[in-house]
């Protein structure tokens, strides 16, 4: 694996939702280094691209959420090593029985599929039917990275660019939650 800076020079064998990202970020001016990598799946096959990534590189989970009657939606970004329990957020966002999104969800408003889940899908909800939940550790690292919609690659930019830039772009008000830090 390494460290390309932006977007692939051939891009014929790309998906069309990848492309999407790169032109978005080319368009908002937003410095970028990319990593190609076998399918990641689980955390841990993202830990072995966060340190590929470098140090001070946030590699979040990002959590495709929605409430029982699946009319509310949320796409929760948290650091890969504090654990999700739904009771924590909940109470923090109102919103009651919380649970994991069906694919077909996300695949309708972001784009994406399992697996490949990122903030940057969030270009792609132009009924604004998802809302965003950052956990403040997010924002502590100097760098973010996360997958261009697809699981075998990943981004890595300033966590500047993301909250002054590409948040903003994206058109969706994050909501700031606290997750609690494992003891």
């Amino acid at each position: 694996m390494e460290l390309q800076k932006g977007r692939p020079e051939n891009t014929d064998d790309r998906l069309d939702k990848e492309i999407r990202v790169y032109n978005f970020l080319d368009k908002l001016g937003i410095q970028y280094q990319r990593i190609d990598h076998e399918a990641a799946m689980t955390m841990e096959a993202c830990e072995e691209i966060d340190r590929s990534l470098g140090d001070n590189t946030t590699i979040c989970k990002n959590l495709f959420l929605c409430n029982r009657q699946e009319t509310d939606f949320y796409l929760l970004l948290m650091p890969g090593d504090k654990p999700f329990k739904t009771k924590d957020l909940s109470a923090q966002i109102h919103s009651a029985r919380l649970s994991f999104a069906k694919p077909e969800y996300m695949e309708k408003y972001l784009d994406i599929t399992p697996g490949s889940v990122s903030v940057l899908g969030l270009m792609n909800d132009s009924e604004k039917k998802v809302q965003l939940l950052i956990d403040e550790d997010v924002m502590k690292e100097p760098y973010f990275g996360c997958h261009p919609c697809i699981n075998t690659s990943s981004l890595k930019f300033t966590t500047e660019d993301l909250m002054q830039k590409i948040i903003p772009a994206l058109e969706h008000e994050p909501v700031t939650v606290t997750l609690p830090v494992p003891e």
